[in-house]
């Protein structure tokens, strides 16, 4: 991937992935700032994990994948709708998954299509059943607040690396200030944890055990706009610790797609992943 490549690959991944439509009360302006500064950042910190497919003379698919401290991770695998089937796809894995060498671990946030899952299980990934949980948070339902989770300030970054080391083997915050610029927030509870939210939807969570874990989730939940609806996605198997409170807080759970790793990544757990960082 060039430079040049970021807004075309941003714009195959927001067809692929979102249909053209932008979350409730974003504009498209917005959200190509968002999506594109996400790509950038990656092209920028992993050159060699970012990869696109052309035919015709334009961008019609992309991948990107990271690297942080031996743990290799998928942030985008996208075909244009138009392009799938034709090989493109299995390319663009294999050229991401060529970045992976070396790494100690690897993990993949899948999405539901069939056919993504068939490729990451036969790359040799373990697939781990997820849900996400969706709905308007029931006010009544939300618990004080922990008296000690508070907003972040500028050195609090350093408190989320050994957290992230203990849950998945390797740091985020080479990539918490690009969800910072865009609208997120981060949420620290001394040092047992993190939570990194915009308008009460976790988009990132670590703990290093499950109190602390419920004490972010029940913050982050509680910034959600009154009347909002949240989702919190990808609560992997053995995240009862999320299930509780989610179930709690009246939102739905409904299936979503996958979690695969392979290798050494960390026990992931009390943990809700990053989309965009793992």
């Amino acid at each position: 991937m060039r430079a040049e490549d970021v807004p075309a690959a941003d714009l195959v991944a927001f067809e692929a992935l979102w249909g053209m439509v932008p979350r409730p009360g974003e504009t498209l302006e917005a959200r190509a700032r968002r999506g594109q500064s996400r790509i950038a950042h990656l092209r920028a910190t992993d050159p060699g994990g970012a990869w696109v497919a052309e035919a015709d003379g334009r961008v019609v698919g992309a991948a990107l994948a990271l690297v942080r401290e031996g743990l290799w991770g998928l942030s985008l695998f996208v075909v244009e709708p138009a392009w799938q089937g034709e090989g493109i796809g299995r390319d663009l894995l294999d050229a991401a998954l060529g970045y992976a060498d070396g790494a100690r671990g690897a993990l993949i946030l899948s999405s539901t299509d069939p056919k993504a899952m068939r490729r990451y299980a036969r790359a040799g990934f373990a697939l781990r059943p997820a849900v996400a949980a969706a709905g308007i948070v029931e006010r009544s339902a939300l618990p004080a607040r922990h008296p000690r989770v508070r907003a972040a300030t500028g050195g609090d970054l350093e408190l989320t690396e050994d957290v992230s080391r203990a849950v998945r083997g390797a740091t985020h915050a080479p990539d918490i200030p690009n969800l910072l610029a865009h609208g997120y927030e981060l949420l620290v509870l001394d040092d047992r944890g993190f939570v990194v939210h915009r308008d009460g939807a976790p988009g990132l969570l670590a703990a290093r055990d499950e109190e602390t874990a419920q004490a972010l989730l029940w913050a982050a939940l509680g910034a959600s706009p009154p009347g909002a609806s949240v989702q919190v996605d990808f609560i992997s198997a053995g995240q009862d610790w999320a299930v509780a409170v989610v179930l709690e807080a009246r939102l739905a759970l409904s299936p979503d797609g996958p979690i695969f790793v392979r290798g050494d990544v960390g026990p992931l757990r009390p943990y809700l992943p990053s989309g965009p960082y793992l």
